[in-house]
């Protein structure tokens, strides 16, 4: 609760709204065509100018009204059109406005008959709209403005706060130097330069406050708004580059992004996570037990890719820290290169190519056979084991498959009781199977024994499930007729890092580096899916896709504010968080609890907001993991 009286006043171009709204109404006027662009042009040239003190506001009032050639019948579109360009923040804290409508004002060198039809509908009164008022000729004809109203002078805003005598702390929120004036010359106690749609040099190097958003603002102010952490103070770092489109996602939110092109060792990890709240990483960064403990800040880790072995996913959940993945994203990509590198094989295709470009033409059918009808042994069948065994069969192979998982045949594969058996009968053997230890060397010299003579053999699943000398020893003697190798033990950390490898120079070995995932499509798909679910748990609390924590999917609830609290799955402590909520006169309008074995997560939706001693209480609560509020 406020102890004493705060004002708050808003311009309103490129501060309440995200445009300027002569812009729009020029737009509404000429429809895009070529005059109305260059007309445009005009426009903001002459609104930047008596933004930036350039330019007498009448002036440029004036210049920008005989340009328009606006007609009273224009307004209505304008208007509409405006109400779908207020700015994001201020649109999720429009219970703000409502709760706080007598003491706030908008201020402008706008005009009234715009203004007040989109303010409103927050809540803010008519007479609080200090603004220009437009002048009509008979047929409706914009011809001017009221040139007797002191906001279309110089320091027309000082002048008119000034008049008010309004008591207490009076605050300003403002993109442009008219705003920054009104602190400049006393009438004001506190300026921020708002920078969520516009960013004015000529202001930033003056105003001692800066506020990307309305959320930054209240923030600081200890005012409830519509999240409980502005989202600009939330620090993104993405690794191992990681697509641009999930840099984008983020910073549409809101969130500060920081972006890094290789992978970092431990200690460099260690360094960087300090004030990180998200995490992106691909296969080669490592979260360890020592990095989570130097992140004291960190809420969930996103791994682009498919595999979360890389992440120490027993400390996230004792840390309360949600990680993600993108278990399906890249699936087509990976099967696509298997399918072509098989081909390839049975074909011949490499070293023959590489005959080519020495000039040595060698056309021959020995040894080069169809794909059609070869059996295929597919070694995991998860999401890319799966689709691939479709995708062969459509091709002509006669599939088979292996997992230590009881999984549902597809189409006409044959499913296997044992690898053994599955390497007796395969032509072709592909990995598909995930990081875990259990997976160590999985394919060792027993089971290249094992296989045909002959065999093409293909590993674009993990580094360390292959013995590599046991592989080469069979390169070396013929029984491997062919292999395609994409993941490795070691892999550089960067492109400019040197790629060591017993696997090199066998002229039958296709070797890439670790691209199976990294075509277009899958990259951006796993850049938006990965951010996009990391974004719904900071937002919203929902756990859907996380691989460490229980799963819970809701939607955003209005008009309330809700909690989330992790624990230790023990008894009592939903009981324990609804006593303290009671004990603070909260009516609780919606909870959710699932719990798995180690952990409970708890969300509640209450109708009455937090106070500090209610907080408290409920991180104090024994066995408990993390507390947050969400909004």
């Amino acid at each position: 609760m406020q102890l004493k009286k705060e004002t708050f006043i808003f311009d309103f171009d490129s501060t309440f709204i995200r445009v300027e709204a002569l812009d729009i109404l020029c737009d509404v006027i000429y429809h895009d065509s070529a005059a109305g662009a260059q007309i445009l042009s005009e426009i903001q040239s002459l609104t930047d100018m008596g933004m930036e003190g350039k330019l007498s506001l009448k002036e440029s009032l004036t210049k920008r009204i005989q340009l328009l050639k606006a007609n009273r019948d224009h307004l209505g579109d304008t208007i509409q059109l405006l109400k779908n360009k207020v700015s994001p923040s201020v649109i999720r804290n429009r219970t703000f406005f409502k709760q706080h409508k007598d003491d706030i004002y908008i201020i402008s060198n706008g005009f009234k008959e715009i203004i007040i039809p989109i303010v409103q509908e927050y809540g803010i009164k008519p007479e609080n709209v200090l603004a220009n008022t437009f002048k009509f000729d008979h047929d409706g004809n914009i011809i001017g403005f009221d040139e007797k109203d002191e906001l279309c002078e110089n320091k027309g805003k000082v002048h008119k706060i000034k008049g008010l005598e309004l008591g207490g702390d009076v605050i300003m929120i403002g993109d442009g130097y008219t705003d920054y004036e009104t602190i400049e010359e006393g009438v004001v106690s506190k300026f921020y330069a708002y920078t969520e749609n516009v960013s004015r040099k000529v202001v930033l190097e003056k105003a001692d406050r800066v506020a990307p958003s309305l959320d930054e603002i209240l923030y600081d102010l200890s005012y409830k708004a519509s999240v409980s952490y502005p989202k600009n103070r939330i620090k993104v770092l993405l690794l191992e580059n990681i697509h641009t489109d999930a840099k984008k996602v983020f910073e549409h939110e809101g969130y500060s992004v920081e972006t890094l092109s290789g992978a970092l060792t431990e200690d460099e990890l260690c360094e960087r996570i300090k004030d990180v709240s998200i995490l992106g990483i691909r296969s080669k960064t490592h979260v360890t037990e020592k990095v989570l403990e130097c992140a004291n800040k960190l809420h969930s880790v996103g791994t682009f890719c498919i595999g979360t072995n890389q992440v120490n996913l027993d400390d996230c959940c004792h840390k309360g820290v949600a990680v993600f993945n993108a278990p399906y994203s890249n699936t087509r990509s990976v099967v696509e290169l298997a399918i072509g590198e098989m081909i390839m094989l049975l074909r011949n295709i490499f070293p023959k190519s590489v005959k080519m470009h020495n000039g040595k033409w060698d056309k021959s059918a020995n040894g080069s056979v169809e794909i059609r009808g070869k059996k295929l042994g597919i070694v995991g069948y998860g999401s890319i084991g799966s689709q691939l065994s479709i995708i062969a069969e459509s091709l002509g192979m006669e599939v088979y498959f292996y997992d230590v998982v009881d999984r549902l045949a597809l189409g006409n594969a044959k499913k296997c009781s044992s690898l053994k058996e599955l390497l007796a009968v395969s032509d072709i053997v592909s990995l598909h199977v995930d990081g875990r230890e259990s997976n160590a060397n999985i394919i060792d010299k027993r089971a290249f024994e094992e296989m045909k003579d002959g065999v093409v053999f293909l590993n674009l699943s993990r580094g360390h499930v292959v013995d590599i000398e046991a592989m080469i020893e069979n390169l070396k003697s013929g029984k491997i007729r062919g292999a395609a190798v994409d993941v490795f033990p070691e892999e550089p950390g960067t492109n400019s890092q040197p790629f060591i490898s017993e696997l090199k120079g066998f002229e039958n070995v296709i070797l890439t580096p670790h691209i199976g995932g990294s075509t277009e499509e899958a990259q951006l798909d796993i850049g938006n899916s990965v951010a996009k679910k990391i974004i719904q748990y900071i937002n919203t609390g929902s756990t859907h896709g996380s691989v460490n924590l229980p799963q819970i999917q809701l939607p955003e609830l209005q008009r309330a504010h809700r909690i989330m609290h992790i624990h230790e799955n023990v008894k009592g402590v939903l009981a324990q968080i609804n006593n303290i909520l009671l004990e603070y006169d909260n009516n609780i309008l919606g909870q959710y609890l699932k719990t798995n074995e180690n952990m409970g997560y708890v969300i509640t939706d209450i109708d009455n907001f937090h106070n500090v001693e209610l907080e408290r209480k409920l991180r104090e609560i024994p066995n408990t993991l993390r507390y947050r509020i969400l909004y």
